[in-house]
């Protein structure tokens, strides 16, 4: 079972921050949202919808609303479908770039949940405007629920990234950000359980539906990867292997390999269908598709035995597995984002599918 203990270091020592940051109280707090522009609302991309100019005087010409680009003519291009949702400011990085937040109501789930985005300076470069971004859906630890604790800057996974893109490292990923749980009381292991909030279905179906909604995304397979810390990077892992044909790649921190939510009970067929290891062994059995995952775990954490199990007894044929140890890591969201500097993003960047800058007129 997962330790409930480890699962929520990482979301307690964040809101422990904040409540240092913010310790002198409401006024405190509300000069820092003022200040850094959290709450007002955010767009992203210039194929954004542009607000309706103002009513002028009939003598007037009222200029014409920008017109958003067109896609690049690559079938694998997908320009945002629509509806835009509303995105408002949470916080704001050191390179002008911004997380966002915004409300998701599932149409296959029927759950309703936060969502929580990110866009490189890239997704803003006219030689962009008509290129998909690959995405990168990056999923917590620990009860998962109110928050998805990757859109906290303090982490570092956003700022890693923009760096990585700098040095040639990483791709430019949009990264989504999905509460992982419908509550803080179970595990829900990302999954359908029976007679409960349909996860999985929210997982794999929904926010990427609200993703192609929102961004330049590509249509098939290569431009789309998880990353997940202890309980999200099982549900990372699990996501991949039962949906070789929407995601390529997981990158897998700290995290288990079978489920084990307590909800499974008397649902044994189930929570077979959601279980990695009997997911691999039918992609094997079925040569293929082709999955990448990279385990990442700290020298100071328990866990490496069962992942070099899953390798040996898994890591064949379509299924292809790399294991990075982060010396001196331990069991959090600050030590795996290391590892991702380290080396990981360079990994999962050569799997997927960049932006492709236009080179017409």
């Amino acid at each position: 079972m997962r330790s409930v203990r480890s699962r929520r270091v990482v979301g307690l020592s964040v809101g422990l921050a904040l409540a240092l940051l913010l310790g002198g109280g409401g006024f405190v707090a509300w000069k820092l949202e003022w200040f850094s522009g959290n709450g007002g609302a955010v767009s992203f991309g210039r194929d954004a919808a542009a607000p309706a100019p103002a009513p002028a005087p009939a003598e007037e010409k009222v200029p014409a609303a920008p017109t958003p680009p067109e896609p690049s003519g690559s079938p694998d291009v997908l320009m945002p479908s629509g509806p835009k949702s509303d995105f408002k400011q949470t916080a704001r990085l050191d390179d002008g770039t911004v997380i966002a937040r915004t409300r998701l109501a599932g149409e296959k789930s029927g759950f309703t949940g936060d969502v929580w985005v990110w866009a490189p300076r890239e997704y803003d470069d006219p030689k962009y405007a008509r290129s998909a971004f690959p995405v990168l859906i990056a999923l917590p630890g620990g009860n998962g629920f109110p928050a998805n604790y990757w859109s906290d800057r303090s982490l570092g996974l956003q700022k890693a990234i923009g760096e990585g893109v700098k040095a040639g490292t990483s791709l430019p990923f949009i990264v989504i950000m999905p509460v992982l749980n419908p509550d803080a009381r179970y595990y829900y292991d990302g999954s359908d359980i029976p007679g409960r909030a349909k996860m999985g279905t929210w997982i794999a179906e929904d926010v990427p539906a609200f993703t192609r909604a929102n961004f330049r995304t590509y249509a098939s397979r290569d431009g789309w990867a998880l990353m997940g810390s202890s309980s999200g990077a099982f549900v990372g892992m699990k996501t991949v292997l039962q949906h070789p044909d929407k995601f390529k790649a997981v990158i897998a921190s700290g995290g288990e390999i079978v489920p084990d939510s307590p909800l499974w009970k008397g649902h044994q067929a189930e929570m077979d269908a959601n279980n990695p290891e009997k997911l691999a062994r039918k992609l094997i059995d079925g040569n293929g598709p082709e999955v990448h995952i990279n385990f990442q775990i700290g020298t100071r954490e328990t866990g490496k035995e069962r992942i070099v199990l899953f390798q040996q007894q898994y890591g064949k044929g379509p299924v292809r597995t790399t294991l990075r140890e982060i010396q001196n890591g331990e069991h959090n969201g600050w030590h795996y984002v290391r590892g991702m500097k380290e080396g990981s993003l360079e990994w999962i960047s050569k799997v997927l599918r960049g932006p492709e800058p236009d080179t017409a007129g």
